[in-house]
């Protein structure tokens, strides 16, 4: 017997006229994470149910849980709406559980309003069933040991156990293409994520210094792609070497007004890359007052080197939040091996924490600016990252 799999989402309901393109958005994700697994994905009202081999059932529940739009997976089990049927398969199941799970209550959820029995009727229907045929069952509604859902489907009546909570969200991809500036940092990756739950398609962009920093730095920039794919489905990494700008800011001007310089040179490169590639916004992992560089004076100065879309998920969130959802998405781990990045490097004992847009461009105007990006945007180098699934 191939194994059922119900699939829920959330926000998307909500979508009006456009429910439509999100459904068929969600369904083409779950259909690329689950193509290895000889599974099948049809949509049902308010509902997906994934048929798949059995020996893939556990791959498919982890998988599923995962992906943007989802917001809970079971596995079910289906059988006709007659009554009889639905307390035969109820028995079944309850059946194969240990003794001691003997407080229960039943759910019921009838999406099919043609069936002859209201929720509440059903759920006293199958629970006086269940006591009837194993005594030592107790109704326990607040403290149950184990639940019993019902749903009475428009064909079909699914019976489950369990429910895997998933992620939520909008399905990646449904709400455009963006690009994250992915620093190897904590912060930068956790940014992505949450644009991606947003349901934008990242590409990611990582600068470095090589050779003032090792390689290792751009390794871990393709581990923290790596996790992230895992989400989202393939990421390319795109890498740019500025060290050569980092060398002239250094030489030509003053060591306080590095960290925005760079910076600015750093968005103005995103940019033309955003540009180059048709990306609708990029993405930062500023957090605001968390360093100099993230003031809301710097922010304003630094937003300023350029006309496209910058977001900032993580704008209000606090260091330890930061923390906490990069432990829960697995980038916490990858993000502290101490490897230097390009913002360690030439870093300021006193940088500016109110710099004034007025004195930054007049130190610009002494820079070959376009030279510089010229330079810097001949480094490229981009690698396409898949997920690596269990």
């Amino acid at each position: 017997m191939p194994a059922k799999i119900m699939v829920r989402y959330g926000e998307i309901a909500l979508k009006g006229k456009n429910r439509g393109q999100f459904e068929h958005k969600l369904q083409r994700n779950m259909k690329k994470v689950l193509q290895d697994c000889q599974a099948t994905v049809k949509r049902e009202r308010g509902r997906f149910m994934v048929s798949g081999v059995e020996e893939y059932r556990d791959i498919i529940l982890e998988r599923l849980s995962k992906v943007f739009g989802v917001v809970s997976v079971s596995l079910v089990e289906e059988t006709s709406l007659d009554l009889e049927q639905i307390k035969k398969l109820a028995a079944e199941i309850v059946n194969k559980l240990p003794p001691e799970q003997n407080k229960f209550r039943v759910e019921t959820r009838r999406v099919n309003k043609q069936f002859p029995y209201p929720s509440p009727e059903m759920n006293q229907i199958l629970g006086s069933h269940l006591q009837e045929q194993f005594p030592h069952l107790i109704v326990n509604l607040k403290q149950p040991t184990f639940t019993l859902s019902l749903e009475l489907g428009y064909k079909k009546a699914y019976l489950y156990l369990d429910q895997t909570a998933g992620l939520g969200g909008l399905p990646v991809g449904i709400t455009g293409r963006g690009l994250l500036l992915l620093s190897g940092g904590i912060d930068s990756p956790v940014a992505g994520w949450l644009a991606m739950k947003r349901g934008l398609m990242v590409e990611a962009l990582h600068f470095h210094s090589f050779p003032f920093t090792s390689r290792r730095s751009q390794e871990k920039a393709v581990d923290l792609c790596r996790n992230l794919a895992g989400y989202g489905g393939k990421i390319s990494l795109h890498s740019i070497n500025i060290a050569n700008i980092q060398k002239e800011l250094r030489s030509q001007c003053p060591d306080e007004l590095s960290v925005i310089l760079l910076r600015r040179m750093m968005i103005r490169l995103a940019g033309l890359l955003g540009e180059r590639y048709g990306l609708q916004a990029m993405i930062t992992g500023e957090s605001l007052g968390q360093v100099a560089s993230q003031t809301l004076e710097s922010i304003d100065v630094v937003s300023k080197a350029t006309e496209m879309l910058i977001l900032r998920p993580l704008i209000g969130m606090d260091k330890k939040e930061i923390i906490d959802k990069a432990s829960t998405i697995g980038t916490y781990q990858i993000s502290i091996l101490p490897y230097e990045d390009c913002c360690t490097v030439f870093m300021p004992k006193s940088p500016v924490t109110k710099p004034s847009l007025e004195v930054i461009e007049n130190h610009e105007a002494k820079l070959d600016l376009d030279g510089l990006l010229e330079k810097a945007i001949n480094s490229l180098e981009t690698t396409h990252i898949q997920p690596t699934h269990s």
